[in-house]
C-alpha cells in the first residue's frame, strides 16, 4: 500500500532536497503535485521551510 504524505510532510521533503531556491518554488511544486497548501501556513512554519531550503541548497552546492 502506497501512503501519500501530508502537504506539510511533502513540503519538508522537498525543502530538504536542496533543489529549491526558496519557499515559493516548494509551494509551486506542491501545487503541481496536486497538494492543497492549507497546512503550509503561518510565519514560523514558512520561516523554517525557507531556512531549510537555504541550508539544503548550500549543502548541495558544497557537495558538488
Amino acid at each position: 500500500m502506497d501512503i501519500r504524505p501530508t502537504p506539510l510532510e511533502r513540503a519538508f521533503e522537498l525543502a530538504r532536497t536542496g533543489e529549491f531556491a526558496g519557499l515559493g518554488a516548494v509551494l509551486d511544486r506542491l501545487r503541481a503535485e496536486g497538494f492543497s497548501l492549507t497546512q503550509v501556513e503561518g510565519p514560523m512554519l514558512k520561516r523554517q521551510l525557507r531556512e531549510l531550503c537555504t541550508t539544503s541548497r548550500a549543502r548541495l552546492a558544497h557537495d558538488e
